[in-house]
């Protein structure tokens, strides 16, 4: 008979290693990737790809767990090295989204190589070291699972954005509803994904309700203890949800907190901590890198009437970050944006956070 400290230890030992229960979930096989919109990085060394072509998300173990050496990611014509990698020209490569391994600092890249039904869907990774690598996917450890009533119309927008957090995937999009704007919330390791939420916005700008606009990129933030949403639309409406309210089932309507100007799309944003206090970093089509101060976030008025110009949130544009077309953290300090310069090159650059 097992002795009472011996029971003890193993509850112990087992209470002390999830994300090891997290990879160990997932079974070697091929998976075959169709395409990929985007990307998110879990525990461990998990990532998660956004195949909307397959109406799926993959999880696949990099392992990739460690850090070596100092980070030196910082890359000139990287359009040119992705390609070169694959033995074609800069034009005939689109780069999807990018994401920087919390577990190691380095880089992946989500890779469209070529168009139509000769299209790849291709995931690099770029070593601290500046190594760069297709990561490939043949038997590896991987899990997948299928979104139900995704919008065949769109289909590149039946995912739109991806997010991590509290052992669960966030996955924004359209679907085929009436209520066409989703954000499901799906446990991992993965079962079977629900509907998903139907979600609302009031848009200030247009002066109306929204539920066909996708969320275009989101990340997640505690307020008053509590995980949110932060969710920015084209146009630029930025809403927050209470992640616990994302169920399938009646619709929710989320609380527009800022308007950040019209006739513009949002790309990608993260969320950081400076001086004592938290931003919202987003890069955005027309409208350059902003810095939203989150400061009263919780107590905010809503937006609920129509509105000139900007509202809400306070922010400021960087005026020196031009041409930011993806962005990540890359340390507690430093932020990594992908910009796309005037004569179109594609440039890997290391900021401070501002």
């Amino acid at each position: 008979m097992m002795s009472r400290l011996a029971l003890i230890a193993l509850i112990l030992t087992a209470g002390s290693s999830p994300a090891a229960a997290l990879v160990d979930s997932l079974k070697k096989g091929t998976p075959a990737l169709k395409s990929i919109s985007s990307m998110t990085f879990g525990p461990e060394g998990i990532l998660f790809i956004g195949d909307p072509v397959a109406s799926s998300i993959v999880a696949i173990d990099t392992g990739d767990r460690k850090a070596a050496g100092q980070a030196t990611v910082s890359q000139s014509k990287i359009d040119e090295k992705l390609a070169a990698l694959f033995g074609t020209m800069a034009k005939d490569i689109r780069i999807n989204d990018m994401k920087v391994n919390p577990a190691s600092g380095n880089v992946y890249f989500a890779v469209t190589r070529g168009t139509g039904s000769s299209a790849s869907a291709l995931v690099v990774k770029l070593d601290r070291a500046g190594e760069m690598t297709e990561v490939s996917m043949k038997d590896i450890p991987f899990a997948t699972v299928m979104l139900p009533n995704t919008n065949e119309k769109r289909r590149m927008e039946s995912i739109t954005s991806l997010s991590y957090a509290d052992g669960k995937v966030i996955v924004a999009g359209l679907s085929n509803e009436d209520f066409a704007s989703k954000l499901r919330v799906i446990p991992f390791p993965f079962t079977e994904a629900d509907p998903g939420a139907s979600v609302e916005i009031y848009h200030g700008a247009h002066g109306k309700f929204e539920t066909a606009s996708p969320v275009r990129t989101f990340t997640t933030y505690k307020i008053a203890e509590e995980t949110h949403v932060l969710a920015a639309y084209t146009c630029t409406p930025l809403v927050k949800f209470p992640l616990n309210e994302l169920k399938a089932g009646p619709k929710i309507v989320g609380q527009t907190i800022a308007e950040l100007g019209n006739r513009n799309q949002p790309l990608d944003m993260v969320v950081y901590s400076k001086g004592g206090k938290d931003y919202v970093l987003m890069a955005n089509s027309s409208r350059g890198v902003m810095k939203i101060s989150t400061e009263g976030i919780a107590k905010i008025e809503p937006i609920t009437k129509r509105i000139s110009g900007t509202s809400g949130l306070k922010y400021d544009t960087i005026a020196d970050l031009k041409g930011v077309m993806q962005l990540d953290k890359l340390d507690a300090e430093r932020a990594l944006v992908l910009v796309k310069k005037e004569d179109g090159v594609m440039n890997l650059e290391t900021i401070p956070l501002p």
